[in-house]
């Protein structure tokens, strides 16, 4: 049996759950659970608290950034340049590209050069750059001849990997060298989740968005890596009307299917589906079949929520506000329409246990299979 595994899951089927039970049940040896946003760090530590009452000792649970700056900066540092063994380095989250040196005669950007160590992967005061970090860890295991994971897979006999569709860039790099270590790599994600990602690095930019079951079979040696694309398939939120519509959003994935446990399917209010809602009739709707929750693509006002905001949260209704896109793709049911929203558009849909509501003007043509036209005075 393969050490390492990646499970692709489905949305609501219970993947941080899963981890953090496969997590608890290793006794001996001490484990990391790391994932990339501070929410998921903070749900992830919840739920090992719901379920075992406290945090065991020898599980560690911190943030992808963390585990990187912990274990493979700090300790190695010294070998990228030899003042920086007596540095203390810090953390500068940064959005887009780093390093930025001077514009040039026609206004183009010019960055700084690997030559250059402390202009390239830091800032004035020495916070590394978030998209450098993986880089730098790499180098540093380069240079010391594997020693950053030689050291980790002493450290932690087993490593799990939350929302591992967010890794890119020179993080696929070190997913290849986890492979390759003593430790177990156990690794859960939905790639159409793909809303964020830890650094906009032009290295593997075609295993963007959520593409690293592709990175695994495509640029990892064959069996260092197993994929599980069944085992979190069913939903334990959605119903069959949703998960239908979610699917066709990822026709390329395998189809979610609503589980049939007992206590996620006793409550089965009426109102079951997906529907457009004209916007004369939000308000009418919103009345009938409150609570709902309204989901924006951008700049939500409370309580509302902006789509990339909702995820890994469940709501029994939701009412998305879609934009132009997603409006000509559900007339037209072409989804190159839709490729530079497709992940949050899922993650909004994916949120609703009973309904979700479009707001969307139709007229009397076609629109996407499996949606329904909301008429205020029909019977349900």
């Amino acid at each position: 049996m393969n050490k390492n595994r990646l499970i692709i899951a489905a949305a609501g089927s219970g993947k941080t759950t899963r981890l953090v039970r496969d997590a608890l049940s290793i006794e001996n040896g001490n484990v990391l659970i790391t994932t990339f946003t501070d929410g998921n760090e903070q749900e992830i530590r919840n739920k090992i608290i719901r379920i075992n009452k406290c945090i065991p000792k020898n599980i560690t649970v911190q943030t992808w950034f963390s585990f990187l700056l912990q274990h493979g900066v700090r300790p190695y540092q010294g070998v990228m340049a030899d003042d920086l063994f007596y540095k203390r380095i810090g953390f500068c989250l940064f959005e887009g590209k780093s390093g930025f040196r001077f514009r040039d005669k026609s206004g183009r950007p010019v960055y700084w050069g690997e030559s250059d160590t402390y202009n390239f992967y830091f800032t004035k005061n020495l916070r590394i750059y978030s998209d450098k970090i993986a880089k730098f860890v790499f180098e540093c295991n380069q240079i010391t001849n594997n020693e950053v994971i030689y050291r980790l897979s002493r450290i932690y006999s087993a490593i799990f990997i939350d929302e591992v569709q967010d890794l890119a860039g020179w993080d696929l790099e070190l997913l290849k060298l986890l492979f390759a270590s003593g430790s177990t790599i156990q690794m859960v994600g939905d790639p159409r989740q793909g809303t964020y990602s830890t650094n906009d690095s032009s290295l593997h930019k075609r295993y963007r968005n959520g593409k690293v079951k592709e990175f695994i079979e495509e640029k990892c040696k064959k069996g260092a890596c197993s994929i599980d694309t069944n085992s979190l398939n069913k939903s334990h939120r959605n119903n069959k009307w949703i998960c239908a519509f979610a699917s066709k959003l990822y026709p390329e994935h395998v189809a979610c299917e609503p589980c049939d446990c007992e206590d996620c399917r006793k409550d089965t209010p009426s109102h079951l589906g997906v529907f457009l809602i004209k916007q004369a009739d939000v308000n009418i709707y919103y009345e009938r079949y409150k609570p709902i929750t309204k989901l924006h693509y951008r700049e939500a006002r409370l309580p509302d929520l902006n789509y990339g905001a909702s995820k890994g949260l469940g709501f029994d209704r939701v009412l998305i506000y879609p934009t132009e896109k997603i409006r000509r793709f559900l007339k037209s049911g072409d989804l190159s329409e839709i490729e530079s929203v497709r992940a949050k558009f899922y993650v909004a849909v994916t949120r609703a246990r009973h309904s979700v509501g479009i707001v969307c003007d139709y007229d009397d043509g076609e629109y996407v299979e499996g949606i329904r036209k909301y008429i205020p005075d029909e019977k349900e």
